[in-house]
């Protein structure tokens, strides 16, 4: 091979290299490559549970009534899109002392979107959520945790702090509640082997139906809780780390 296609064959795998890196970065939920996110705090037996995806009439009331008998907190990351049709149900969680972030308000995949949409994204939520709840929203997560350095910087110029995940229990997938904890206790098992605390990514809703059928993770919630107040678990709101 010549010297000088070589020279461009090399430059053509490194670019490619470079480009499948922020791909990775863009959608793992740990890579801090794009800047700082909050994932967790360092004490390991403190755990999140946050829901994204809701309000939900359907699962998110029943959620409510498993962490007021538990005296637990959540965070609940939701949909303009659906907080606008479900606004008094978005007071409860409020009323009921757990914490609300954005979750955009069409749940796009926002690395991919140009900067006006990303910021109307937020914008939009952040109107709806706080239209109801009378008070700045501060935290957010990006559906999928889809990110790069203009979903950042655009959430942390509307005051976000931009919030991901180490523990995923894969319940949008049609699964059972064995499956999704078996999920989630991979995820707990390695935060706890590195002394961090846990944050757990559940469903409430469903981008794509406003009424979807939870009810394997509400199952699964009722397991947790039970196993945590067992275990000396603390349950905590990411707000706590950050």
């Amino acid at each position: 091979m010549p010297e000088s296609a070589l020279t461009l064959a090399c430059g053509l795998a490194a670019c490619a290299a470079v480009a499948g890196t922020l791909s990775n970065a863009a959608l793992r939920p740990g890579s801090q490559i794009f800047g700082r996110t909050l994932i967790a705090g360092r004490d390991p037996r403190e755990a999140a549970l946050t829901y994204d995806d809701g309000p939900n009439g359907n699962a998110t009331p029943a959620l409510l009534d498993l962490l007021a008998a538990h005296r637990a907190r959540a965070t609940f990351f939701m949909l303009g899109k659906y907080v606008r049709g479900q606004q008094e149900l978005v007071r409860r969680v409020h009323a009921a002392g757990h914490l609300i972030g954005n979750h955009t308000e069409t749940h796009p995949w926002l690395h991919t979107q140009p900067e006006r949409i990303i910021r109307e994204e937020l914008r939009a939520c952040n109107h709806a959520l706080e239209d109801v709840l009378g008070a700045p929203v501060r935290y957010f997560r990006p559906p999928h945790g889809a990110r790069r350095p203009a979903v950042l910087r655009i959430a942390a110029e509307l005051g976000l702090t931009t919030v991901q995940w180490n523990a995923m229990g894969q319940d949008w997938l049609p699964i059972n509640c064995e499956r999704i904890l078996a999920n989630l206790d991979r995820g707990l098992a390695r935060a706890r082997r590195r002394g961090r605390g846990a944050n757990l990514l559940l469903h409430d809703g469903w981008d794509r139906a406003p009424d979807a059928d939870r009810a394997a993770t509400v199952a699964a919630t009722a397991t947790l809780l039970t196993r945590f107040a067992t275990e000396g678990t603390r349950t905590v709101t990411v707000d706590a780390w950050g």
